[in-house]
Order: structure tokens, then C-alpha cells, then sequence
């Protein structure tokens, strides 16, 4: 930790992944934009992914992504770590490796010099863990602080992996616990909600690329239930979840039951309707709990379930088989 005593979340109305633009709204809005026709551009907005791809020839195709948000922890070197691991993640979650990054800052003048080196300095750390360079950026003044990355990097043009390949007979899995947005406004303990927001997802996917799952997506600002929700929609399928398998950060249930709620939770509601009678309400919510830098959301046949947990399980790697995908339309938690 830093010793800087300024209150990083003082200074914001929401932080991390809760601050997202509404996904109904953004829905809305991406509906009047034209998808660029180019035969080398493999992901776009059409559907929108996790990243933009981009062919340059028979073996290799760039991934590029943008991800920042205001302080979710008072700590600046936390903040800078947090921050980075969620951008680099979405590379990650196309089956791409990272390359490049530089840092989109903007930050109140009167912040003291120390704190945003702490910031920077973080974030170049957890670049380099991911085996990336980064390499500069642009930094604004602001009255709300906002941080994150924009990340190149590559993947094989065969090797993509899109939230919308879903087939019936494939199983989901999770790779890390849910509640970070819970734990956060509840009082909880930060260090285990911030020990998995700074884990990257490197070491997973790297795990998961031999299995070549039918969809993948990292569970973020739209909760459980919007990225379920997003892979069944662009799938063309239905996914049950089972809510008593949904896996939890130490305290977030709890914190739940008291009636805690985060500013992405209604919103998330909206986005992302589910059947789900008789399910108790604070499953609902950690399901519809906004995360941060949360794990991959993974689709793959069946018969390949006990193959992936039992590599999962060999590198001491966290995995949890949350439901399945069937023919239909809709997700339903039961």
C-alpha cells in the first residue's frame, strides 16, 4: 500500500465496472452505427465483443480493446492494478496474448504527484505480468479521477474466441468467484475482492486454448446475468444457471442478505431479464452484481467438463461448472 491518505472513492460517484454506461442504453445507441464492411476486420460491431479483431494475414490478427473507470479502492496502487488487469483481461478473453498497452489518465490537478506515479507504476507492473510493454499514453485533467489501458494485442486468426458460439450440450464454467461490487460497498474484506480484481486471466486461458471452447466473454460491469445473458442472445440459444453453484467471495452473501446493492444492479435488471421463480434474492444479486476484472465465462461441450477441471484443478487454477446450454432461447436459474 501507499502512504497517501487521499480517498481515491471520495472523489466519485461510482467506481470500477459499476460506472459502465447502461448495457440497454448502449444497446440503443450502437444500433445507429453502420458496421464497418472490411473483409480483414473479424470482430466488430457487428456483433460487438470484448475486443476488435483484425486479420493482417494467415496467422496472425491484432487484438485491440479500451477499458478505464473511476477508483473503486482509496489505494492508488491497487487502483492502477485493478485497472489494468481489467483491460488486459478482454484480450485474454478473445484468446489473444497481450503486446502493447498505453494508459488513458485523467485526474483532479490538486492530486499530489505521488499518487498518480503510484497509480502508473502499478498498472506497469501488472502490464509486464501479462507480458505486455506499456509504452505511454495521454493523461487530462479532470475533477473525477479515471484510469485504464488500451491494449493491443495478438491472436491466431483460427484461434478467436467470441460470447457468441454457444452450441446446446456445452457446459459453463466460471473462473473466478463473484461479489466484488458487493464486498466493496458492504464493508467486506477488500484485500480477498482485490486479490482477484488484480489476478489476471492469463494463466486460465492459457489452460483453456487447447479445449477450443465454442464462447468465451469475462464477466464485468454487467454482471453474471448480462454476460450469460449477452452469450445466449448473440448464441441463439437458452443457458440454465444453477443458482446453488454460483460461486461467491467470502462475505458477499451475507452482505447481500442485508439489503446491500450496487449503483449496476438495477441497471443490470433491466439488461438482462431471467426466469428464475423461487431463487433467493441474494443469489439474484450476486448474479446481477456488477464485477470488476472478473473471471472467464466459458462455454464448451460437455464431454470435454471433466478434461478442463481436472487441468484446472492440476495447476491449482479456480474453475466452477455453473450450468448449461440447451436448445431455446433465454437464460433460466433455478
Amino acid at each position: 500500500m501507499v502512504g497517501v491518505e487521499t480517498a481515491l472513492t471520495g472523489l466519485t460517484a461510482g467506481g470500477g465496472c459499476a460506472a459502465k454506461y447502461s448495457a440497454a442504453r448502449l444497446e440503443e445507441l450502437l444500433r445507429g452505427f453502420v458496421p464497418v464492411e472490411a473483409e480483414n476486420l473479424l470482430v466488430g460491431l457487428a456483433p460487438a465483443d470484448d475486443a476488435a479483431v483484425y486479420k493482417l494475414d494467415d496467422e496472425r490478427a491484432i487484438v485491440f480493446t479500451l477499458d478505464f473507470f473511476p477508483p473503486l479502492v482509496d489505494d492508488p496502487a491497487a487502483y492502477g492494478r485493478i485497472a489494468a488487469t481489467n483491460a488486459l483481461n478482454d484480450v485474454f478473453a478473445m484468446g489473444g496474448a497481450p503486446l502493447l498497452a498505453l494508459s488513458i489518465a485523467a485526474f483532479p490537478e490538486e492530486l499530489p504527484t505521488e499518487v498518480l506515479a503510484a497509480v502508473f507504476s502499478a498498472a506497469d507492473e501488472q502490464v509486464r505480468a501479462a507480458g505486455a510493454i506499456l509504452a505511454g499514453g495521454h493523461t487530462i485533467r479532470d475533477t473525477e479521477p479515471k484510469y485504464g489501458l488500451a491494449v493491443v494485442g495478438t491472436v491466431h486468426p483460427d484461434g478467436i474466441w467470441t460470447k457468441s458460439g454457444a452450441a446446446p450440450g456445452d457446459a459453463l464454467f466460471l473462473t473466478k468467484p463473484l461479489g466484488t461490487g458487493l464486498v466493496l460497498a458492504g464493508k467486506g474484506d477488500p484485500d480477498e475482492a482485490v486479490r482477484w480484481m488484480t489476478t489476471l486471466n492469463a494463466a486460465a486461458a492459457d489452460v483453456l486454448r487447447p479445449f477450443r471452447p465454442n464462447a468465451v466473454t469475462d464477466v464485468t460491469g454487467f454482471g453474471l446475468f448480462g454476460h450469460v445473458h449477452e452469450t445466449a442472445e448473440r448464441s441463439g440459444v437458452r443457458i440454465r444457471i444453477d443458482a446453488a453453484a454460483m460461486p461467491a467471495m467470502d462475505g458477499a452473501i451475507e452482505i447481500a442478505r442485508r439489503g446491500v446493492r450496487t449503483g449496476g444492479d438495477p441497471r443490470n435488471r433491466e439488461f438482462a431479464p431471467v426466469e428464475a421463480e423461487g431463487v433467493p434474492e441474494e443469489l439474484l444479486a450476486l448474479g446481477y452484481d456488477a464485477q470488476t476484472a472478473g473471471g472467464l465465462l466459458i462455454s464448451l461441450p460437455s464431454d470435454k467438463a471433466l478434461s478442463l477441471e481436472a487441468e484446472f484443478r492440476a495447476r491449482d487454477l479456480f474453475l466452477r461448472r455453473i450450468g448449461a446450454v440447451e436448445a431455446g432461447a433465454g437464460v433460466v436459474v433455478s
